[in-house]
């Protein structure tokens, strides 16, 4: 006892003295097993018996579903072992000094043997005897009963719990972080009642054990006080009988509130309620069932020779309550049909006039999404992680393009299947894809040395061959070759390449009206010729949506701005002098273009001094410049040959890890650009004239050579 005092002082925590109650306590049992006991000591004892026994009590009341007192079982140990302990140690005070009188064991157990039975053992033994039939027979008996019947049903009921709890996570409505709660849930649930039914054991040995104590107490007291102390048969049996008697009511009484406590824990439904509030909100929430009794409880006070001042006392009192109940009701039910009135006045309203709030805009930029994939963007009060990289994406777009994209709505769709989803733009699909939360998409980049187990699919970014794995194999993936993505990465790097594929889709004017602001704070004087003086908003998005299609970014809004001032009133003036002709918007972006060639070239080719682009063979150049720029349509055979032809090269260039761009004339650019734009997305027609002069050009695929 002295080390783990020792111990305890040393710890200086909290944490390390709950380790050391457990095993204070069993010491502390044990001592008072073998120690003889102070009476005073015993009253203490005695006394925190009965308070532990009245807070096992209030706890089990108060908890909401059993797992909230999962320690009640080893708690149940523990007060059973502290209870007989104490009978050992009371028992052994009134053999060795119970002559003395009736204070020998304690001022409490002198309490309850004289002043709860009035000094009177055959009282005392009537009691104790009661007190124990009905913690042996009613309450201990039916508690066992519920706890062996809890356990059993309980785990019947396993299989079925784990497969709802596995088909609610495969649905996508938890993460694995709360499946795995349920089913730790599921598990401990079974051990909770199995312990229970097991701990219903300690109490009915309690019982049995308080009688045998109590019958060895009172013929070893009647022997002792005879044999060693002389004393009169009768006087041995009072003195000694009236202690044991208060020594076994002093245990029985704590015995009895643990028992009920524990018919409380295992004969309750779990809900959101304690046991208070479900019998007040259930046993008196229906005024008629008042009412009857109220009159039942009356016509019985009526009867002569009946207390009629308890009974009719007590009806008046229950037909009050029930009156109170009812009035309660009443005005709770107008409350709703008020509330349901206003409601479907509201929506008659609503229903019949119109107004221009009924109007639906379409959002420029949506994410759809099946209802697998809502545990993405529906954290349970959590930043979902894929909300989070959307915002990332659309603020590297900003820095990146050179404008801010709008913001994506999130949405589910229960129309879509379950791991689908697709991204929407003015209300129009743009592109579509798959995922799977929990798991890892392993794409494979060409190369890879094993194939993984999975679900085989596509990546829905590039197109390329990939396989959804389990958490488990994503080292064993990345060792293998393959590039291994998680579900929420997978839908955000496709919402970018969508978003940048279509990045001219979504200037609209009032993108372009928020850049010239974000400019003029920056340069008030460069934007005060710009619009409309210069050139008109409509013609300056056009020029900049222009340069978006092809991949510009416009972040270098001073050269463009300066560019379009300069060259904007010449244009407009050479069309002045055109009747019906308009500026020519093409003709800009190329001066734009030129103006950006730094731009242009670094976006493309980084810091590599030497350029390595694909050109097309002179004289192909030669007849594609007078077809295309003379209006004229390109022969079938031409046009075959010249996709074919440039298929191949954009595959030679990219398996060279070289940039997929080509390099023309700047009269051809623009209608090349224009014809190349859909069949190859990845490529990128560049005017000679666009690479700057410290770049050198080296031509390492050539197109109709």
């Amino acid at each position: 006892m002295t080390q783990l005092l020792s111990a305890l002082k040393l710890t200086g925590q909290g944490a390390n003295a709950k380790l050391l109650a457990g095993p204070i306590l069993i010491i502390m049992v044990l001592s008072m097993m073998v120690l003889p006991l102070p009476p005073l000591l015993l009253d203490m004892f005695f006394t925190f018996n009965i308070s532990l026994s009245i807070m096992i009590l209030l706890v089990a009341m108060f908890t909401k579903k059993p797992l909230d007192f999962a320690a009640f079982p080893s708690v149940l140990l523990f007060a059973t072992l502290l209870r007989l302990a104490l009978n050992v140690a009371s028992t052994r005070v009134i053999l060795l000094h119970g002559h003395t009188g009736p204070d020998a064991a304690g001022t409490v157990i002198e309490a309850f043997s004289h002043f709860l039975v009035g000094g009177n053992f055959a009282v005392g033994v009537v009691v104790f005897a009661i007190l124990v039939l009905i913690n042996f027979v009613v309450i201990t008996k039916g508690a066992g009963r519920i706890a062996e019947v809890g356990a059993r049903f309980t785990l019947d009921a396993m299989p079925g719990k784990q497969m709802a709890i596995d088909a609610d996570l495969n649905a996508g409505l938890i993460d694995e972080a709360e499946a795995r709660r349920r089913r730790a849930e599921v598990g401990q649930e079974a051990e909770f009642y199995g312990s229970m039914d097991g701990a219903s054991k300690f109490v009915r040995g309690d019982a049995i054990a308080g009688l045998i104590i109590m019958a060895v107490g009172m013929i070893g007291g009647l022997i002792v006080g005879i044999v060693q102390h002389g004393l009169p048969a009768g006087e041995a049996g009072t003195v000694y009988t009236l202690l044991t008697i208060g020594d076994g009511l002093v245990g029985q009484i704590p015995a009895l509130i643990i028992s009920t406590a524990a018919g409380v824990v295992v004969s309750r439904v779990a809900n959101d309620q304690d046991v208070g509030q479900q019998m007040m909100g259930q046993l008196f929430s229906n005024p008629q069932v008042l009412y009857i009794t109220a009159g039942i409880v009356g016509l019985m006070g009526l009867i002569p020779n009946m207390p009629h001042l308890a009974f009719l006392t007590l009806a008046a009192l229950m037909g009050f309550v029930g009156w109170n109940v009812q009035k309660k009701q009443q005005a709770k039910s107008e409350t709703t049909t008020q509330g349901a009135t206003h409601q479907q006045a509201a929506a008659q309203e609503a229903a019949s006039e119109a107004s221009w709030d009924d109007v639906a805009l379409v959002e420029p930029l949506s994410l759809e999404v099946g209802y697998r994939l809502i545990s993405l963007v529906d954290g349970g009060g959590k930043d979902p992680e894929l909300l989070n990289r959307i915002r990332s994406l659309r603020k590297k777009f900003a820095q990146d393009m050179g404008f801010l994209p709008p913001v994506v709505h999130v949405r589910d769709n229960l129309e879509l299947d379950p791991s689908v989803y697709r991204v929407m733009l003015f209300g129009v699909e743009i592109g579509r894809g798959s995922a799977m939360p929990g798991k890892w998409l392993a794409i494979d980049p060409g190369g890879v040395t094993m194939k993984m187990p999975g679900e085989t699919t596509v990546d829905p970014t590039f197109g390329l061959p990939a396989t959804w794995i389990g958490v488990d194999m994503r080292e064993q993936a990345q060792i293998a070759g393959y590039t291994v993505v998680d579900a929420s990465t997978v839908v955000a790097t496709h919402i970018n390449h969508l978003i940048h594929r279509n990045a001219s889709a979504l200037l609209g004017r009032q993108e372009v009206q928020k850049l010239l602001e974000r400019v003029e704070r920056e340069v008030p004087k460069l934007t005060e010729e710009l619009v409309p003086k210069s050139i008109s908003l409509v013609s300056l998005q056009s020029v900049l949506r222009g340069l978006l299609e092809e991949d510009v970014p416009i972040r270098d809004m001073r050269t463009i701005i300066e560019v379009i001032t300069e060259w904007a009133p010449r244009l407009q003036a050479a069309v002045a002098q055109q009747p019906g002709a308009s500026l020519d918007v093409g003709e800009l972006i190329a001066r734009v273009r030129h103006a950006l060639s730094r731009s242009i070239a670094q976006h493309w080719f980084q810091d590599a001094k030497e350029c390595l682009v694909i050109a097309l063979d002179a004289n192909l150049e030669r007849v594609l410049t007078q077809v295309l720029t003379s209006n004229g349509a390109m022969e079938p055979n031409l046009a075959e040959k010249l996709l074919t032809e440039t298929g191949l090269a954009i595959q030679r260039q990219e398996m060279a890890d070289a940039p997929t761009v080509m390099v023309v004339s700047p009269v051809l650019r623009p209608a090349l650009a224009r014809y190349f734009r859909n069949p190859f997305p990845q490529l990128a027609v560049l005017a000679n004239s666009e690479i700057p002069d410290d770049r050198v050009i080296k031509v390492s695929q050539l197109v109709g050579g």
